[in-house]
């Protein structure tokens, strides 16, 4: 036990000290991870054979982190996202496996070992690119978008990978091997649910498999989070959310299929649930953690001793590989219209071997696909490679970026998320409709914090002197810089009516004395935000469409003060009937006779609206009718004082 603590102590100890120096120094948390390793690896060799076992726990990190990404992905945003994720990531795994098989077959390689190489190095590193976007606040931008299409691909590209290697084996490595087998099973064997299964019944257990967590994951998981969540113990709901991905992991284990994929999936079927914020601030430490040893155990991994004795062929591979994958990239940014500092950005931080390149080795060997010899220099290219990755992305920075910014807005300006104030209200998202709520706020006295994802708009708010922040309102770490636990009030007025749905269900779940108001673009949008929990909401064209169409009246012959007594007649029939109308879409299913319903609730509105329109002359006066002064005869002003209601 006591061997355990000390080589914990190591680890933690060199990532304390590396990191904060590597991110002071401009360099990343990721480099300084690696470097950590291989300072307390091959250098000082304080770690020692116990490396390769730390790692496989390591790469758990790899699992929680797609995990947490796919809890950011709709399936509908999957669907929308299928022309990328199929055709530049098939693309890129395609073309970039065709050129190395290639070039490893002009080499004197035989074609399933060339076939197999290709393979492995045509993934790349999802959790240094991942890790470093985080950093960089890139994840947001056309090239990390992009690059992030081709990751996920890759992920799911594993799988088929590891189904097809097996049929690769060379015959001479098998009979080497089976003097062994008996020996090597005694001592190591795999718990597998489908060893020894025929195609066909391997595949029914991979689709059960499958199902189970989406079923599980839909129908099962938020009874289970409900019933922890009333125990008010955050212990307990942290140990629920780990095992869950523990749990999915597992299964995914046990059936031959990527953890790491399993986990992603329960994550995308997760990512409508009103617990996702909760699972995120659970998972992201352990996440956190696993992924900074796992870059530790990638750099204690090298082995100096087999570098040295064939520096110039690894050397060569990995500049070879990294280069060949960076052209590859870059002819498809151009066939893509990816532009400018983006398209460098796609092409430079996918140039590397990834992690997943550690699993298909091992796997390869197993399976006597590649002689253990060249498996271990192609584990030094895959290491080296995402060694040098940091380097890549500090040339971007420094070099390919500055000479793109003066025609470009692909980053921030440097203290644009330096929020050094703080306000009563937030407004989230300063565009036509929420830079007039800001400015009747601020011509109150009323002290605001201004949050906007475009560049552009907050740069030109800021030359009037009207204070914004850049960001994304919606995520939780902005919104607590920008002081939403101290505020009153938030105002959402962003251009995605999916996020604003989403950022009222989560204010109201984790802020609820936060009185949240809101922009709706439709009335569908305005029922939805009412059901997340919003306090008022009000269309954006409802009052300027009811405003023009009285001037239209007015246009048309109708009185002036007549026009103006049917607007508030519609306005106050609309009023009356609001709350029925929700309670009757709050019924709408897939069944056709709640649809028929809510569309009869409709109409029926319409009727009474008519009827109020004919009888308006006979009734008295409403109050909104008191307040409104008809204008002096022969006047042809189009603004009254309706106009700003």
């Amino acid at each position: 036990m006591t061997a355990y603590f000390i080589q914990a102590f190591i680890y933690l100890c060199a990532a304390v000290i590396a990191v904060p120096i590597a991110k002071r120094l401009g360099l990343g948390s990721v480099l300084g991870y690696l470097i950590a390793g291989v300072v307390i690896g091959p250098i000082i060799g304080l770690v020692g054979t116990e490396t390769n076992t730390l790692q496989h726990f390591a790469e758990f990190g790899v699992v929680m982190m797609l995990f947490l990404v796919g809890l950011e992905l709709e399936p509908r945003m999957l669907w929308d996202m299928r022309n990328k994720l199929i055709g530049l990531g098939g693309l890129q795994v395609g073309l970039s496996t065709l050129v190395v098989m290639g070039i490893a077959m002009a080499f004197g390689y035989g074609w399933t070992i060339a076939l197999t190489v290709g393979m492995i190095f045509s993934l790349s590193s999802t959790a240094i690119v991942l890790q470093t976007f985080n950093e960089k606040s890139l994840t947001k931008t056309e090239g990390g978008k992009n690059a992030f299409s081709v990751l996920l691909f890759q992920d799911i590209a594993v799988i088929p990978m590891l189904a097809f290697i097996p049929l690769l084996a060379l015959p001479e490595l098998v009979e080497k091997a089976q003097s062994l087998a008996q020996t090597a099973a005694a001592h190591h064997e795999e718990i597998s649910l489908v060893a020894g299964l025929p195609g066909w019944a391997y595949a029914i257990v991979v689709l059960l498999a499958i199902a189970s967590v989406v079923v599980g994951g839909h129908f099962l998981s938020r009874p289970l989070f409900r019933y922890v969540a009333s125990s008010g113990l955050r212990e307990i709901f942290t140990a629920t959310a780990l095992m869950l991905v523990i749990g999915i992991a597992a299964l995914m284990s046990l059936v031959g299929l990527s953890p790491a994929l399993g986990t992603f999936l329960a994550g995308v079927v997760l990512a409508n649930s009103e617990f996702r914020h909760e699972l995120e601030s659970n998972i992201e430490p352990f996440k956190g953690l696993l992924l900074g040893l796992f870059f530790i155990t990638v750099g204690a991994g090298i082995n100096f001793e087999v570098l040295f004795a064939n520096i110039a062929p690894v050397l060569a591979m990995t500049f070879a590989v990294m280069l060949i994958k960076a052209v590859v990239l870059l002819v498809l940014a151009f066939i893509f219209k990816i532009r400018g500092s983006d398209r460098w950005l796609f092409a430079l931080s996918l140039a590397q071997a990834g992690e997943f390149g550690f699993v298909l080795l091992s796997y390869t060997v197993q399976n006597h696909v590649i002689p253990t010899e060249l498996a271990q220099l192609l584990s030094l290219v895959v290491a080296l490679s995402m060694f040098l990755t940091p380097g890549l992305f500090i040339l971007f920075d420094k070099v390919i970026l500055p000479r793109y910014e003066k025609t470009e807005n692909t980053r921030e300006p440097d203290d644009i998320d330096d929020i050094d104030e703080k306000g009563t209200v937030i407004i989230a998202g300063v565009g036509r409709f929420g830079q007039i709520v800001n400015r009747l706020l601020v011509t109150n006295g009323v002290k605001t914090v201004v949050l906007d994802h475009e560049v552009q708009q907050v740069e030109n708010l800021r030359k009037i002197n009207t204070k914004s922040y850049y960001g994304d309102a919606t995520q939780p770490d902005l919104l607590h810089t920008a002081g939403i636990d101290k505020a009153k009030m938030l105002v959402i007025a962003i251009d995605d009516p999916e996020r604003a749905v989403g950022l009222v269900e989560y204010i109201k779940h984790t802020h609820p004395h936060v009185i949240v108001m809101a922009r709706a673009f439709d009335r569908r949008h305005l029922y939805r935000l009412r059901n997340a929990g919003a306090d008022f909401m009000v269309s954006e064209t409802f009052h300027s469409a009811l405003n023009l169409g009285k001037h239209a009246l007015i246009r048309l012959g109708v009185h002036p003060f007549k026009a103006e007594q049917q607007r508030a007649t519609f306005y106050e029939t609309e009023v009356t009937h609001k709350d029925t109308l929700y309670e009757a879409w709050k019924q709408v299913t897939e069944d056709d006779k709640y649809l028929v319903h809510y569309r009869d609730m409709f109409i029926q509105l319409e009727e009474t609206l008519s009827a109020a329109m004919k009888n308006e002359r006979y009734r008295s006066f409403s109050k909104l009718e008191r307040g409104w002064t008809p204008p002096p005869k022969n006047d042809t002003t189009e603004f009254s004082q309706s106009e700003s209601d």
